[in-house]
């Protein structure tokens, strides 16, 4: 509930005992935590008054009063300008309400600062450097925070995530203040005591001079750019300047070259703070207005890219694809990426399809005598091998026609290929692959001393047999009757396999009578004339046994 200046103009007068109000008026303050009036007594006296509107409020104002107890005379003496003293307090309820010695001068806004004289520039500066080289004792002592680059860091993070909770703050703004606080190299700088919460408001500026300092609730050890957020927020560059030169010739330390920038970041990042604190409050007013700043600010960098709050530039978002771009994009990746295989040429028509091209991934496979595959794959990666292999089939179409040939020489050549297949091959049983006018007629026996001679002892329909003698034999083996093939060799003997080939012609008539005991059979003619009979040639194929 907010307090209006006559309400505080009471709670004064019992907090100083015989202080006799005259006149009250109102005093700038932050509206979120304080009120606060200014008081004018009988004696021509001024007052302060500031009253906490919540407890986290009165909080601080508990703790100034213990930093300005901290104050020794001997370190205010030493100060540019002057620090109110606690003249008394009074608790109500949870809230204490502290009422402060007025001091000579008065508050200006920003702008007016700005455009005052080169000589009020060198006196913010030297007043924010008499600040950071205060004792570090003074902040110890009280038992006020104390924070590292590094833990400074990471609290701005905190409250970032905090602020990003609220589901309120622009898109734009979180990527850059994130981007920002991750920027290492932006926090490296030299913690000393700071004001944390010096701005315009706290003050007190008379002719050309700081007089005095207010608002000490939130000293600190940290980073000395938050005491100046509210200079960088200036439009006047030259004035940010002359403060900015005088405080670094004031200083005992010499500043780090990021101070402006995370001074940018600081200020703008109070907006954040300023709707979270409005939201846990529950004041609409706060958050409405922190919306508005918000807003603005993110218009302003995207228009404009805003002041530089990091030492790397922020990445650029990948602009989406158009409607419609997507397909033409994937169709285009994989048009470049995947490998052209060249087609099989279009199978005629009267031709079977070739086989289609496979396309096979083999794995690496391990070297033998290397490491173990698992070992050889995690430090290497397995290339793939391709094989295209286009496999075309030939039908019987494209076989060349087959010339007929003449009985004997198909028997001769024949028999010479059976020859050489047994003699390449020994141990071969059978003769493959026999066309469909071929008859496998069973071999006569043979002698052991004659396995390279060939006999053709069969015949077929009572014809008469045809008998080719043996040159490297010496002796020719005789001819059975109908029923040779049911001779069965020794197993010491050389078996064979004779194959007649059966085409019809002209019956075959001997020239002259075979004699019983002629070891040569007489060759046959053929008679013209005849052709209900058929005429054989006999071919023997010779399997080589082990004797």
């Amino acid at each position: 509930m907010r307090r209006k200046p006559i309400e505080l103009a009471a709670v004064a007068t019992a907090a100083v005992p015989g202080l006799t109000p005259t006149a009250v008026s109102s005093a700038p303050d932050d509206p979120a935590d304080f009120d606060a009036a200014l008081l004018l007594d009988s004696e021509g006296k001024r007052w302060r008054v500031r009253s906490p509107r919540h407890a986290e409020a009165s909080a601080r104002l508990e703790t100034e009063f213990l930093v300005l107890r901290a104050f020794a005379p001997g370190i205010r003496a030493e100060l540019p300008f002057l620090m109110p003293t606690v003249a008394g307090t009074v608790r109500q309820g949870q809230l204490s309400t502290f009422v402060y010695s007025h001091l000579a001068g008065a508050t200006r806004s920003l702008d007016e600062l700005s455009n005052g004289s080169p000589a009020l520039a060198r006196e913010i500066g030297a007043a924010l450097a008499a600040i950071h080289d205060l004792p570090r004792s003074i902040v110890s002592n009280a038992d006020l925070p104390s924070y590292t680059p590094n833990e400074f860091r990471q609290r701005r993070l905190n409250e970032l995530d905090q602020a990003a909770t609220t589901g309120k703050i622009p898109p734009l703004l979180l990527r850059r203040w994130e981007h920002a606080m991750e920027d290492v190299s932006l926090w490296r700088f030299n913690p000393c005591v700071v004001h944390g919460d010096l701005h315009e408001d706290n003050l007190l500026v008379e002719g050309e001079r700081v007089t005095a300092v207010t608002g000490w609730t939130d000293l600190r050890i940290g980073d000395p750019a938050d005491d100046m957020a509210w200079l960088v927020a200036s439009n006047e560059q030259d004035f940010v300047n002359a403060v900015l030169d005088h405080y670094t010739s004031s200083r005992r330390d010499v500043p780090d070259a990021h101070l402006l920038r995370r001074a940018a970041l600081s200020a703008e990042f109070a907006l954040a703070q300023y709707l979270v604190k409005g939201m846990a409050a529950g004041n609409q007013e706060m958050i409405d207005e922190a919306e508005s700043m918000l807003a603005t600010l993110a218009e302003d960098v995207a228009e404009h890219g805003g002041q530089p709050i990091s030492v790397e530039p922020l990445p650029q978002p990948v602009a989406a694809p158009e409607p419609g771009t997507e397909q033409a994009i994937a169709d285009a990746g994989a048009h470049v990426d995947a490998p052209t295989v060249p087609a099989a040429p279009a199978p005629a028509a009267n031709r079977t399809a070739p086989a289609v091209s496979k396309v096979t991934l083999l794995p690496m496979e391990p070297v033998p005598g290397s490491a173990s595959a698992d070992d050889a794959t995690a430090g290497i990666s397995a290339r793939p091998a391709v094989h295209v292999t286009p496999i075309p089939r030939e039908t019987g179409a494209d076989e060349p026609a087959a010339v007929p040939q003449p009985v004997a020489e198909t028997a001769t050549a024949a028999a010479a290929e059976a020859g050489d297949q047994a003699s390449a091959e020994p141990g071969a049983g059978k003769a493959a692959g026999a066309p469909a006018d071929i008859t496998a007629i069973p071999g006569a026996a043979k002698s052991s001393k004659s396995s390279e001679s060939s006999s053709a002892d069969a015949a077929l329909d009572g014809a008469p047999q045809a008998a080719a003698p043996d040159p490297d034999a010496g002796k020719v083996s005789e001819a059975g009757d109908s029923d040779a093939g049911a001779a069965v060799p020794a197993g010491t003997d050389t078996s064979t396999q004779s194959i007649a080939v059966v085409q019809p012609g002209p019956v075959v008539q001997p020239e002259t009578a075979a004699e019983p005991d002629s070891p040569v059979q007489p060759e046959t003619a053929a008679e013209p004339g005849s052709g209900d009979n058929t005429s054989t040639a006999a071919i023997t194929v010779v399997d080589s046994a082990s004797r």
